[in-house]
């Protein structure tokens, strides 16, 4: 029985000495061979991990933190396999995710919004509001170059996306509420992004509201409802089916990140740090001003939770696939990356603190965890 918890011990130890090499190597100016040892720290920290029950719950952050060291590492090689361009990847992979997301949803997901109007109209008013505004505020804030300001106020127009309702499943939240709202706020995208990015965006560069509207349509909506019809034809039929979307949805998530930084790399050298301190302020606010105010509106602190967590995480999938439709995935495409990569860690953090002090005397405190986790 010692043996499983010393192997752990084992690989994480080298998973350490591995990090600490890559320093050592940096500093001394060999820099091909830092690399390699930060690519075996990131190998031997996902298998370690496993062995830890504490830190299981972090290894997609593990994986969107190595697909960007390891595309800021080795960009060539992640931009281009063979004679495939892979930024021709991001479309196809956001329209798998979606399709997805489509399989898990139904017409309860909607019926939802009669049993729960007030945090349902809440949630959406917030996530259509909070996000956009802090976007443009940040992009004129810090400055950045024009394209790059598009993707700020890009990412804090596209809704939560799949990544919403796992956070939410792990933090012991209104699980049917952050479905029932990310199925909202994802069909009415079509409509409210493509208008908050000619309003606010449209001052940095050029927006075709109706071809966004178009691109938007064809990568998100349509996969969704061929979803839901396929989940309606075969519900129940098709276990693995279910089984294999989440680790789908979240390995294309890592794809996505990974191309996109890649492709941005040498801007995101120059601008990286400060789209960080963007990035984190921008997630943080939504966090923050999404649950106050549904505290404010004097909703239980479940709920108020689940909204906060639907309206500081966003679509990064969207809006890289958005960036990339329109010819600007390494320059416009860039903060949703960095964003992307941001919520991810700050989600799991989130979501492993509230799960440990949950909600008293509350009618979700309680619910069953156990599930498996969904999808959408």
């Amino acid at each position: 029985m010692e043996r499983k918890p010393t192997l752990y011990r084992t690989v994480m130890a080298l998973a350490g000495l591995s990090i600490l090499c890559s320093v050592v190597l940096f500093l001394i100016g060999y820099k091909s061979q830092a690399s390699v040892g930060v690519a075996l720290f990131f190998v031997f920290l996902l298998i370690g991990i496993q062995g830890y029950a504490h830190l299981k719950g972090f290894s997609f952050t593990v994986w969107v933190i190595a697909a960007v060291a390891i595309s800021i590492m080795y960009p060539s090689s992640i931009r281009q396999i063979g004679n495939y361009k892979t930024d021709q990847l991001i479309v196809p992979l956001i329209q798998i995710i979606m399709f997805g997301m489509g399989t898990t949803m139904g017409l309860k997901d909607f019926v939802g919004v009669l049993k729960m109007p007030k945090g349902v109209i809440v949630g959406v008013l917030s996530q259509f509001t909070i996000m956009p505004v802090l976007s443009i505020v940040l992009a004129l804030t810090f400055d950045f170059p024009a394209a790059i300001a598009a993707g700020v106020v890009l990412i804090g127009s596209s809704p939560s996306g799949v990544s919403s309702n796992i956070i939410t499943f792990l933090a012991k939240g209104n699980l049917a509420l952050s479905i029932t709202l990310t199925s909202f706020t994802t069909l009415l995208a079509p409509i409210i992004t493509p208008l908050w990015m000619q309003l606010l965006a449209g001052q940095f560069i050029p927006i075709d509201m109706y071809e966004m509207m178009v691109s938007i349509v064809k990568m998100i909506f349509l996969p969704i409802i061929a979803g839901m019809v396929f989940n309606r034809i075969f519900q129940g039929r098709i276990k693995w089916l279910d089984a294999a979307m989440p680790i789908v949805a979240m390995a294309a998530n890592v794809i996505i990140i990974a191309v996109i930084v890649a492709a941005g790399r040498d801007d995101l050298l120059n601008v990286g740090l400060l789209l960080l301190v963007t990035a984190v302020i921008h997630n943080a606010s939504g966090y923050l001003l999404g649950y106050w105010g549904c505290r404010l509106f004097k909703m239980n602190k479940t709920d108020a939770r689940t909204i906060a967590i639907e309206v500081g995480l966003q679509n990064g999938g969207m809006a890289a696939g958005i960036a990339s439709e329109m010819g600007r995935a390494a320059t416009m495409g860039l903060y949703p990356a960095v964003f992307g990569t941001w919520m991810d860690v700050s989600g799991s953090f989130l979501a492993n603190w509230w799960r440990k002090n949950p909600v008293k005397n509350d009618k979700y405190a309680s619910m069953d965890t156990s599930q498996p986790v969904p999808t959408a």
